[in-house]
């Protein structure tokens, strides 16, 4: 008895190291195909799941036509749960694979990678949910590190500081553009009112909106005098708040560039990656612009 107690710990000796080194290794294989493109197994996977997405994405709008889906509705659906299927597991991969789990569960794409699979689980019991799957479209944004692509994503932050840069003007903007139409809206009632269809205040600071915006949908038009000379003030209006924004963001742009970029004191070259310590024409040591 003591001698087969013996031989079991030996054997869990021996062989618990080993199994353990053989799972670290698996899953560290496993992160470095799903997470790196370095590899020619990363790449391959990144890009045939990037095909499964554009499949999945098409099916999903396929099954959103009407006689399509009298006649392929059944396809579609088994078409549709393949793809959630495969989607679920590739995502307990991540989650197995990931190096830092609660990171990735957090990130951007981590919280993406589950909501591409949830709402056909969520058509089982809501109907129509299943076409909220398009929203796996937004992991094609991976196809800038598939393609190396990267350095794109240093124009993103770019634009990304100008938006940033430029909340506090479009936020007074904004409240100010809603407090105009809350006033034409509520002068149209006044002046139209229900026999032109302005029957309310929300329809006509519907119509301010529109007008406003210049899209102009007709469904809603003044027929007096006056209201049509405050319809055409407002289209003119329109014209000038449709630059405000636009201006804001642009001149916060090329100061975030500006202020971004590194020039090479030798060459002058400005080209040069965010994190670019020595220019990559002459070699010079790079200072950033002021």
């Amino acid at each position: 008895m003591a001698r087969q107690v013996r031989l079991k710990n030996t054997f869990r000796a021996y062989c618990r190291p080993r199994y353990h080194r053989l799972v670290a290794n698996v899953r560290q294989r496993l992160g470095q195909i799903i997470f790196e493109t370095d590899t020619k197994a990363g790449r391959i996977f990144d890009i045939v799941l990037s095909m499964l997405i554009l499949l999945s994405v098409t099916i999903t709008m396929l099954e959103s036509v009407r006689s399509l889906q009298l006649t392929y509705g059944r396809v579609l659906r088994r078409l549709e749960w393949t793809f959630t299927i495969l989607f679920t597991i590739e995502y307990l991969l991540r989650l197995y694979a990931a190096y830092n789990r609660p990171k990735y569960i957090r990130s951007f794409f981590g919280v993406v990678d589950l909501l591409a699979v949830l709402p056909t689980y969520f058509s089982l019991f809501f109907s129509g949910s299943q076409y909220f799957a398009v929203i796996r479209a937004l992991r094609l944004l991976r196809i800038f590190r598939i393609l190396k692509m990267v350095r794109f994503l240093g124009e993103a932050s770019t634009l990304r500081r100008a938006l940033e840069a430029s909340r506090p003007k479009i936020t007074v903007f904004l409240v100010t553009v809603i407090t105009v139409v809350l006033i034409i809206g509520s002068l149209m009632y006044v002046i139209e009112g229900e026999a032109s269809g302005f029957n309310n205040i929300p329809v006509s600071v519907y119509w301010a909106i529109v007008t406003l915006t210049t899209v102009g949908y007709g469904d809603i038009a003044p027929v007096t005098p006056l209201g049509r000379f405050v319809s055409g003030l407002v289209m003119i209006l329109g014209y000038g708040i449709i630059a405000v924004p636009t201006g804001i963001v642009s001149v916060e742009l090329a100061r975030a560039e500006r202020s971004s970029s590194k020039v090479c004191p030798a060459c002058g070259l400005r080209q040069h990656d965010q994190d670019a310590l020595h220019c990559k024409r002459c070699g010079e040591r790079l200072e950033a612009s002021s």
